[in-house]
């Protein structure tokens, strides 16, 4: 498949001194994201990401890392699916693991990502139960917030509020929303909702999306397509702080909405870019490079408490409605306006598109302000990383970005705690 070109829309509502250093850097052209040497000096590595390689289904578990950044400067890591975060010191270097622990200084069995920092304590990712976790920076528990939802994304604003981009399944339909949670008492609003109708035909409905319903129990379903999805939007809403503002945009289509912290709508406006598409060409590539790879499964698994004979059931019926998905591809498929938001260090929102070409990476930059304007188009690039542009991957603090990012060209294990100075 051909890959497509990555895209930054910069929005900024207040610009000060320092961010038009950074739009100078953007305006240039070619940004280079060039790795300081002096910082995270002397870590082993191999020790230190030892959880790396670790598989869940046999589903690799090391890029789901991420990090966060605490005020002064330290790093958190999230280990997925282990029950301790790794520290980092201000410069780089490791510090010591450790998890929550509950008033008599037993540490938590399982605990989630930490997600954010509000009122000088940490609040975790919500588990399965909707259960979001706080506590302070010791990994002493201060308390649990309850909401009872699945959460794409949660950011704090101020000290007393978190935004949550929500996901629901409803018995006919499947509902994003985003809501402002109260921290101190647990309530919450709801400002933004979207509903999308959730089909309960039996037969395959939908193009590229696959599923076997077992006769005992269970059921199981996969994706063939890149950025196709049927329960709900084909990508949440993301959400983000610009100055004392809230902004929520819509990758499927293109909105930007900004709100109040009391969520109030104060604008909206639309990202006027051309979308890209795959071709169907590149759907016919895609679609016949996922049928080669099930056909060539030999025994399958996708439920250990079923009989073989009903596993290969399963791939039988999958593999035949693929096909039949191969024969039906008769246009091309609308992508995403954008895939991520990036907050920079001087407060800019930087908007990526799905890149479209390999290794080019070009962004347009935007200034967020009444009206709205493109400014420059750019580029990311690094000679020494695979680049992994998300924001659980990449924070901006001072000019610099602090990065969770792949060393090219290494033995063992190849993720970094890396922080880039950006230049032209």
């Amino acid at each position: 498949m051909r890959k497509f070109v990555l895209t930054i829309l910069l929005s900024a509502i207040i610009m000060s001194v320092s961010a038009q250093k950074l739009i100078d850097i953007y305006k240039k052209g070619l940004v280079k994201l060039t790795p300081d040497t002096e910082y995270a000096l002397n870590n082993n590595w191999n020790q230190v990401f030892k959880t790396y390689y670790d598989t869940i289904y046999n589903t690799p578990m090391g890029n789901r890392k991420s990090l966060k950044l605490l005020p002064d400067g330290s790093v958190l890591v999230n280990h997925q699916y282990r029950n301790y975060y790794s520290k980092f010191a201000p410069n780089g270097t490791f510090v010591k693991e450790f998890g929550i622990r509950n008033s008599k200084g037993k540490q938590f069995k399982r605990i989630d990502p930490i997600e954010g920092v509000i009122n000088n304590n940490l609040f975790t990712k919500l588990d399965n139960m909707g259960n979001m976790v706080c506590c302070d920076f010791d990994g002493n528990y201060i308390k649990t917030l309850k909401l009872d939802y699945m959460a794409k994304q949660m950011i704090p604003i101020g000290d007393t509020k978190i935004a949550v981009s929500g996901w629901v399944i409803w018995e006919n339909q499947f509902r994003d929303f985003v809501s402002i949670v109260d921290y101190e008492t647990n309530e919450e609003k709801v400002i933004w909702e979207h509903f999308t109708d959730r089909s309960h035909a039996k037969e395959h409905t939908t193009m590229f999306q696959y599923s076997y319903a077992f006769k005992g129990n269970g059921m199981f379903s996969i994706n063939t397509m890149p950025l196709t999805n049927d329960q709900g939007l084909t990508s949440h809403p993301k959400i983000a702080i610009s100055g004392d503002e809230l902004v929520i945009a819509i990758p499927d289509t293109g909105e930007v909405l900004v709100y109040d912290f009391n969520g109030k709508l104060k604008s909206e406006q639309k990202i006027e870019w051309a979308r890209n598409y795959i071709s169907i060409e590149e759907q016919k590539a895609i679609q016949s490079k996922a049928i080669a790879k099930y056909k060539s499964i030999k025994n399958p698994r996708f439920a250990n408490w079923v009989t073989p004979e009903e596993n290969q059931a399963a791939l039988n019926k999958v593999i035949r409605e693929m096909e039949d998905d191969l024969k039906n591809i008769s246009k091309p498929l609308a992508v995403p306006v954008f895939s991520n938001i990036i907050k920079d260090s001087d407060g800019n929102l930087l908007f990526f598109e799905f890149p479209k070409e390999v290794s080019a990476n070009k962004f347009n930059v935007w200034i967020y302000k009444e009206g709205g304007q493109f400014i420059s188009q750019s580029s990311f690039v690094c000679d020494d990383y695979d680049l992994q542009i998300t924001p659980s991957k990449m924070v901006f603090r001072d000019g610099y970005i602090y990065a969770l990012q792949n060393l090219k060209n290494t033995s063992g294990v190849p993720l970094r705690l890396v922080r880039f100075k950006l230049n032209n």
